[in-house]
């Protein structure tokens, strides 16, 4: 860790009912690497949250555990807060499902310094690796019909990007207050993607940063495609919800890119026919996807009705 992180980078980590092993597993892999690790825990059941807060107390750091569910987007801003409070200036976002690689934010830092002296930019994040598949992940420009991929071509690379995956993603606290927080009433799905869209419309620049890498999951399991075609990154019922009502609240804001709408609309007709299809359990998929797309078109924000379950 360098002296600069260790005075100015603060780890916000979400969980929701985390495997604690894992969480231990990145906890030990971030804390050297930044000033401060602050877990906000969204009502986890399981007796691992106070001997964690207790260690995590002694390290300078804090378990926020939260009576509810207060989602993923409205839990970071909680951490952001924390960070803002203790004095840090830059906050490095982490879902429990993701492992950082030695020097990982050393690396970020040092682009994000780098960048920054001719550059507005919002934020930088690492290329990062699902151990399922074979490489790491490219950035992605928005295009039409499809993206374009970027893959890094060698360690010292930094590469403009359209949008970056919340985890691993650090952000100056000063590009926070200017962009806004992130928006609670998407709840979890594209959280990401809307802040990236809301600070590529004031004007900001997003970086994939390729000398820092992380491992981090993908979905909940993997689906084989016919004809050897690939593999879908396959979500329960309830994700499946947030992914049909948050894709129609973001294209309703003025901040996203029409590109980026006209290229997802398709998406959600392939989504209803292999969820509703092809993955199990297809009627239940259907009924959480309908009900988020009818939900979206209302702009009804926040948890997954209750009445869904």
């Amino acid at each position: 860790m360098t002296d600069y992180a260790a005075t100015t980078v603060c780890a916000v980590i979400v969980s929701y009912q985390p495997e604690p092993a894992a969480l231990l597993s990145l906890l030990d892999a971030v804390t050297p690497q930044v000033g401060a690790v602050v877990l906000i825990d969204n009502a986890s059941e399981g007796g691992w949250q106070r001997p964690l807060g207790e260690a995590m107390s002694a390290r300078g750091g804090a378990l926020l555990s939260q009576p509810v569910n207060v989602g993923l987007a409205a839990a970071q801003n909680i951490g952001i807060d924390w960070a803002r409070a203790h004095g840090y200036r830059q906050v490095l976002l982490l879902d429990q499902d993701s492992e950082p690689e030695d020097g990982m934010v050393a690396a970020l830092l040092a682009a994000l310094q780098a960048l920054s002296a001719t550059h507005r930019v919002a934020a930088v994040g690492p290329r990062f690796h699902d151990r399922r598949e074979g490489r790491h992940a490219p950035f992605v420009r928005i295009g039409f019909p499809l993206n374009r991929k970027l893959w890094c071509a060698h360690a010292g690379q930094t590469i403009a990007c359209d949008f970056l995956i919340s985890s691993g993603t650090l952000i100056p606290l000063d590009a926070l207050d200017r962009v806004g927080p992130m928006d609670a009433g998407l709840f979890i799905d594209n959280v990401d993607l809307e802040w990236s869209f809301r600070a590529r419309a004031q004007g900001y620049a997003l970086y994939g940063v390729c000398a820092a890498t992380m491992h981090h999951r993908l979905g909940d399991a993997r689906h084989p495609l016919p004809f050897g075609s690939g593999q879908l990154v396959v979500h329960g019922p309830a994700r499946l919800y947030y992914m049909m009502r948050n894709r129609l609240l973001l294209y309703r804001m003025a901040h996203t890119s029409r590109v980026w709408i006209a290229q997802d609309l398709p998406r959600v007709l392939a989504k209803l026919l292999l969820f509703g299809v092809l993955v199990g359990p297809r009627r239940r998929n259907l009924r959480f996807m309908l009900r988020g797309l009818r939900d979206g078109l209302r702009g009804r924000e926040g948890a997954c009705p209750a009445d869904l379950e």
